[in-house]
């Protein structure tokens, strides 16, 4: 298995990827990004920074732990985020109401923890399916990936040889 710095510099370059790649199919590929897939991107750099942190402070003994719970959390949100994308894009077509307001319109007018509110409860475009690859949409590869990466960085981190 690869030692604790490598492995969560690896972790924070796969975050970094997938945030890019999530830009370049917005920019690239004209996608438009829901309210759920900039939290996703938002919780994959959390997850990349908490990499990152962990390969620059994290040393053999008990901050290994630290990093590791740390990574489990925001990998858990990052999952959970992913995972309620994925669970909306599954329901029957129509079940799913419309998101409303763009985010920027909300931003304008709205305080922030209201529209952070207001977008948790997506809906409209966040059920829209318009990439896949091998079969899955995108939010399905973020959950993917999510995982992977929450399970290594938790295993990598909490064993006790770096």
């Amino acid at each position: 298995m690869l030692a604790r710095g490598p492995a969560n510099w690896l972790g924070a370059g796969a975050c970094a990827a997938a945030v890019a790649f999530a830009f370049y199919a917005q920019y690239g590929m004209n996608l438009v990004p829901c309210h759920l897939c900039i939290f996703q991107r938002v919780a994959l750099a959390a997850l990349g920074a908490a990499f990152a942190l962990a390969a620059l402070f994290s040393r053999p003994g008990g901050r290994g732990i630290f990093f590791a719970a740390l990574v489990g959390l925001v990998g858990a949100a990052t999952i959970a985020t992913a995972g309620r994308h994925v669970w909306i894009q599954m329901q029957p077509e129509g079940s799913v109401p419309a998101c409303g307001a763009d985010l920027a319109f909300m931003l304008d007018i709205f305080p922030l923890t209201d529209v952070i509110l207001k977008v948790f409860k997506a809906g409209g475009e966040c059920a829209k399916i318009d990439w896949t690859f091998l079969g899955l949409s995108m939010p399905a590869w973020v959950l993917a990936l999510a995982v992977a990466l929450t399970a290594l960085g938790v295993l990598v981190n909490a064993r006790r040889a770096a």
